[in-house]
């Protein structure tokens, strides 16, 4: 059965008035299109090359999609608030069902190459797990818009301007503000100290997008920046550079830089870094460990997935590294409130 993409404007007119009638008609919606994303993500995962697909993590994954695909099937038919509100309560529970699959499927495609593939070199074929892992990703991410999209619509007191996720007065600095901090609190404690980061930018430029989205891609933005001078910095007499966040207002895109002093990525490399083995943490957190925010470090997940993130709602990350010097990575972030183009 074909998907149904839903336009972020939709999304956003459906949500501002939030009656029972809608809530309703959402529910209803979710309880036919659920299935079908989630059935197509389960097939997928049992058809992967190099044997991917017995791998424990791969499997353990594969069973929760099946778990989620029976729970909603098994679902009565939603005809009324009382279905609707406990038809909610289980798919919110899907959402945390699923939390640990970005780390997990890491781990699966991690053991997978060290099994087989130890040189630095990639097997000819491998492009086809990269294409796998970014549809299977990019679903995702459609799969928990719709989910925490309509969970949210339940909130009794939305803040002003926020629709479900969607909050349509987004500051991309104070965002940038909460997401510095909380990189720079991880480099404190992996390191003992960390870079400044300094921002520039209209204190007041406020555009519609979705809050966490644009924190995941800036947190891991900031982090593999300070991780880079911190790594640079860490024996040396000089005085540290900071991180320099730039948030420019333009008609179509609204684009973050990030830019460090962290020696670059030299050229060769860089078309690996949007791989999702390019990895450069010496061990991996385990399979059980917290969920997704920081047991991203080091999975060579970060960046390809931050990239998803962006191209899900029609932007995009580019990556321009100046070997010797630093590297300068550009979030550009469509203006949300005109697309009626529907996600993916």
């Amino acid at each position: 059965m074909k998907q149904t993409g839903v336009s972020l404007r939709y999304m956003m007119e459906f949500g501002s008035v939030p009656t029972d009638r809608n809530l309703l008609l959402s529910a209803q919606f979710l309880q036919k299109e659920l299935p079908i994303r989630i059935a197509r993500r389960a097939l997928e995962l049992e058809s992967l090359p190099f044997g991917l697909s017995a791998k424990p993590a791969i499997l353990k994954v594969r069973d929760w999609y099946l778990d989620s695909f029976r729970d909603i099937r098994y679902f009565p038919e939603v005809r009324n608030r009382d279905d609707e509100l406990a038809f909610t309560q289980m798919i919110k529970m899907i959402k945390v069902r699923h939390n640990n699959v970005v780390p997990t499927m890491a781990l699966g495609v991690q053991q997978l190459k060290n099994e087989q593939f130890s040189s630095r070199k990639l097997p000819p074929g491998f492009d086809e797990i990269h294409g796998f892992l970014d549809r299977f990703y990019m679903s995702r991410i459609g799969i928990r818009m719709l989910i925490g999209q309509h969970v949210a619509l339940h909130e009794p007191e939305p803040e002003p301007g926020v629709i479900g996720l969607i909050n349509t007065k987004l500051s991309p600095i104070q965002v940038a503000q909460i997401a510095s901090e909380d990189a720079r609190s991880i480099c404190m404690r992996e390191y003992g100290s960390a870079p400044d980061i300094n921002i520039y930018g209209d204190q007041n430029l406020t555009f519609p997008y979705v809050t966490s989205h644009l924190h995941l891609m800036l947190f891991e933005l900031v982090k593999n920046s300070l991780r880079a001078v911190q790594e640079r910095y860490m024996n040396s007499d000089k005085d540290v550079p900071p991180v320099r966040i730039i948030v420019a207002d333009g008609t179509e895109d609204v684009t973050i830089k990030v830019s460090d002093e962290g020696g670059g990525i030299r050229r060769s490399g860089l078309p690996r870094i949007f791989t999702y083995l390019y990895s450069t943490a010496k061990n991996l957190p385990d399979m059980e460990g917290p969920s997704e925010g920081v047991t991203m470090a080091g999975y060579g997940f970060g960046l390809p997935v931050s990239r998803l993130y962006a191209r899900y709602f029609g932007g995009d990350l580019q990556i321009i590294s100046m070997e010797g010097y630093g590297t300068d990575a550009y979030l550009h972030l469509s203006r949300l409130g005109d697309s009626e183009e529907p996600l993916p």
